[in-house]
């Protein structure tokens, strides 16, 4: 049975999807800090949007209490000590209504640089005692840095004003599936990190690593119920966030992680705690420090300095340490018991003093991931002791080689290493993921097929040609505890080979064939079709049609009408899936549906690679999530919302936003009108095709006159002589006119090109008056047609827009598959065409015909003697 959509009208304000929400308010504060580093002006956009943040969470508490602003006006004054008790225990903080931020956009003019120093400082003094720890201090990056935001009160003013009336936009209210707030933070630190250069590194770790380590680990806590999860090194805290994430999708409890964070450094350990309690994470369920993580170990199983303080020890731990930083170990006691069992790192290096401080505090049973440089891998003296120890006592995993350039500050290649306290395998799994990304800008990116594929060999754990190994404990002994990830996988190709026999006399090597063995294991009849034996080792082309042999062979139409069965279905499970009570849609689940769904279709086609197809979905996906998040947000009536199409234009040197015409939020003009309006869609696309051809055949006319032509008409010609003038040319046309009829000159004379050239140009503009009067008429029909779509309608065009394309693109890879066999198999057909045997031959007929030629040269005697000199080189040859 179709599916449909019911709806509900009355939708009107503008909206934006995140990514489209991000971007804009990126544009706008890149282009307001001005000459501020990026490093800083990240600490000021996002301090607001934290204050922002707590504040409409005050309200929202309040609000559900039944509260209105009246009484909040009245109420929340710091002299309200019951409110202020209240308040602190329930959020953990309490602002007075003059300190909140919805009454500081509320003063407009009147609004000072003052009200932000009175606000923070007050909250600064309100925090709730049980909460210090979370919010204690978390502005003060944003206070102390306020004076840079201009040399006067009243410049830090108006700068305070642009980033409070650009941030107010950005929706607070967060949930699993809708999570403005949390996705425009992620991305303002990325692209604050991407113009920050080396001082990226201090506080960001890329999302699609910070993903990639967070997959691997909510996969090994996926039974759990309850969980603590630690960064050492928190930054921004998005792997804590992103595991939490990864971890609620399988047990569906927020409430259930324990999220532990350390930071060295006081502005970092301020977004750390932003961040998290930004994303709706119980303020109890934070637990922060702003120390060296080195020098004095935590977290403890209890603060209280007067009882024995025991480690604690975490389900996980994620970090992304510095880089082979400097430390000094000998502030370190030299029985810690982080160290003692495996060494201590070297001086001038801190990466495995950060390995296993991460170790320490892993349970049994737990599971952690560190972003490291490649030379913890083979690096000799003490690490390669430490590296020993870890192998030795079975606690490494896995390895993953990542791409080079893809963390912002640093060039450098990384890895990330899994390992455990306790295993039941005794070997390690080696991944050379270093050549799947794709580039984007300066850096390398992984893509969502790339931390699949490598999230899935982690979990099967096999084999793997050019990508994945499992190496036992034998052979890394062998190899001196050495782990350099080419000792053990490449994912480079084989080094292309040429066969001497086939060079020399022809014929195809049957070794350079088995490249294609999966194709042949498909395709069993398809080498007998193709191929005759010529030696024992090499074989020769039955025909050179191989277009009609591979069009002709029954295994491969079978191979394509299997792989359209299977997904000729698809669209109908997507629609089941997507389009049924669509605001009940929980979008993560559903594209786990998805996902597995595709995945079980494509195990019945061999050789397509289900990670390419999988990335032709995970890019449509960002598409239909974002339109689904929408429609969960705002009602299925944003379906059938039209907004005004702003563009940005320039006047009087200033660039300004002005409307033209109307565009659909969720369903594009162009769609519905391409689905729905097809008469006048196809009577507007007659008419322009013909203005094309007007267009073309005017231009073909002016091209085809000659420089002379070009002297005779100059008094009609512009100035660049890349078209006549409209006015001169009327003119020259009309007097030629007077004089015979346009069919009296011959078509290839300049009057006749003149004539034609006006006839043409008439025509072409009351084809543009027709067309321009024809897209008018469809504009504004098309903006009818949406605002009053049937559910029926609504279904087959979120069907076109979501999964066309996508369906197009699916079906194709088998097609593509076959192609690549028959690229291949023409590549080696024409390595091997023209043999050695052939040049040689080749050469020596045209010595003879060059010899023949000289025979019938007659010249003085000294040229003839040269001649005769080079008849017998040629004859030596």
């Amino acid at each position: 049975m179709k599916k449909t959509i019911k709806i509900k009208r009355g939708i009107k304000s503008m909206q934006l999807t995140k990514q489209q929400l991000a971007a804009k308010i990126w544009n706008a504060a890149n282009q307001m800090r001005s000459k501020i580093e990026a490093n800083e002006y990240k600490d000021y956009i996002l301090g607001f949007m934290f204050y922002k943040y707590i504040s409409e969470k005050e309200e929202e508490v309040l609000t559900e209490d039944g509260a209105t602003r009246q009484d909040m006006k009245e109420y929340l004054v710091e002299g309200n000590s019951e409110m202020v008790e209240y308040l602190q225990d329930k959020i953990g903080y309490f602002i007075s209504y003059d300190n909140l931020f919805s009454t500081w956009l509320e003063k407009g003019k009147d609004f000072d640089i003052a009200d932000v120093r009175e606000a923070l400082s007050a909250f600064n003094r309100l925090i709730g005692k049980n909460h210090k720890d979370v919010f204690e201090g978390i502005f003060n990056t944003l206070d102390t840095g306020l004076s840079n935001l201009g040399s006067t009160a009243g410049k830090q003013t108006k700068a305070v004003l642009e980033i409070i009336k650009l941030i107010k936009e950005i929706p607070m209210d967060a949930n699993h599936d809708y999570d403005v707030l949390g996705f425009v933070y992620e991305y303002l630190i990325s692209m604050f990190a991407a113009n920050a250069g080396k001082k990226a590194g201090e506080f960001y770790t890329p999302h699609e690593v910070s993903v990639l380590m967070s997959d691997i680990v909510a996969e090994h806590l996926k039974d759990k119920e309850e969980i603590k999860i630690y960064d050492p090194t928190s930054g921004s805290g998005s792997l804590l966030i992103n595991i939490g994430q990864s971890v609620t999708k399988h047990n569906g409890n927020r409430d259930s992680i324990q999220y532990y964070a350390q930071e060295l450094k006081s502005s970092t350990y301020n977004l750390t705690r932003m961040n998290l309690v930004m994303r709706g994470i119980n303020p109890s369920n934070i637990i922060t420090r702003n120390a060296d993580t080195l020098v004095e170990d935590w977290p403890l199983e209890n603060a209280n300095p007067n009882e024995f303080r025991k480690q604690l020890r975490v389900d996980a731990v994620v970090s992304n340490p510095p880089y082979s930083q400097k430390w000094n170990h000998e502030e370190i006691d030299e029985n810690d018991p982080r160290y003692d069992e495996f060494g201590m790192a070297p001086t001038s290096k801190a990466d495995f003093a950060f390995l296993l401080h991460d170790l320490y505090h892993v349970e049994d049973g737990g599971i952690m991931t560190i972003v490291l440089p490649h030379g913890v891998l083979f690096r000799g003296g003490e690490e390669g002791k430490i590296r020993r120890n870890l192998i030795e006592k079975n606690h490494i995993d896995a390895i993953i080689g990542l791409p080079a350039n893809i963390f912002f500050g640093t060039g450098i290649p990384t890895i990330v290493m899994v390992l455990k306290r306790t295993r039941d395998e005794n070997d390690t799994l080696i991944i050379d993921a270093s050549e799947n990304y794709i580039k984007e800008g300066t850096n390398n990116k992984l893509r969502s097929s790339d931390i699949k594929r490598i999230v899935d060999a982690i979990k099967e754990r096999k084999d793997i040609e050019n990508f994945a190994r499992v190496v036992s404990r034998e052979e890394i002994r062998e190899n001196d505890y050495n782990l350099n990830i080419p000792r053990y996988v490449s994912s480079a190709d084989d080094t292309d080979t040429w066969d001497i026999y086939a060079t020399m006399a022809g014929g195809i090597p049957i070794v350079e064939l088995e490249q294609f063995n999966d194709y042949w294991t498909a395709f069993p009849s398809l080498r007998n079709e193709l191929f005759v034996p010529k030696t024992e080792k090499h074989v020769e082309l039955i025909s050179e049609d191989l277009t009609s042999i591979f069009s002709n062979n029954q295994e491969i139409k079978n191979y394509k009408q299997q792989a359209h069965q299977e997904f000729d279905s698809f669209k109908a499970y997507l629609s089941e899936t997507l389009l049924t009570n669509i605001e009940e849609l929980n979008i993560a689940t559903a594209e786990e549906q998805v996902v597995a769904e595709m995945f079980k279709r494509l195990n019945n086609i061999p050789l397509v690679d289900k990670y390419q197809v999988y990335q032709v979905l995970a890019d449509a996906w960002k598409v239909i999530s974002g339109d689904i998040e929408l429609i969960k947000q705002n009602g299925q009536a944003i379906i059938t919302q039209v907004e005004p199409n702003m563009v940005e234009k320039t006047k009087s040197n200033k660039k300004v936003e002005v409307q033209e015409g109307w565009k659909g939020t969720i369903l594009p003009f162009d769609l519905v009108a391409k689905v729905l309006l097809t008469e006048q869609t196809t009577a507007l696309a007659t008419n322009q095709d013909r203005l094309n051809q007007i267009i073309a055949e005017k231009q073909e006319i002016f091209e085809s006159l000659s420089e002379e032509d070009f002297e005779e008409l100059e008094d009609i010609l512009n100035a660049n002589k890349t078209n006549f003038t409209k006015g001169d040319l009327n003119k020259f046309v009309k007097e030629l006119l007077k004089a015979q009829r346009k069919s009296d000159y011959d078509e290839d004379s300049i009057e006749y090109k003149c004539i034609h050239s006006k006839d043409l140009a008439d025509t072409e503009a009351e084809l543009k008056k027709t067309v321009k009067e024809k897209e008018d008429e469809l504009h504004v029909l098309t903006k009818a047609t949406t605002e009053s779509l049937t559910p029926e309608q609504i279904t087959e065009l979120l069907e076109v827009k979501w999964f066309a394309e996508l369906l197009t693109n699916i079906n194709q890879f088998p097609t593509h598959k076959i192609d690549e066999l028959h690229t291949g198999i023409k590549n080696i057909i024409g390595k091997y065409a023209t043999t050695l045997s052939d040049i040689d031959k080749e050469i020596h007929e045209t010595e003879q015909k060059l010899s023949s030629l000289l025979d019938d040269l007659v010249a003085d005697e000294e040229d003839m003697m040269g001649i005769n000199l080079l008849k017998e080189l040629l004859g030596e040859s």
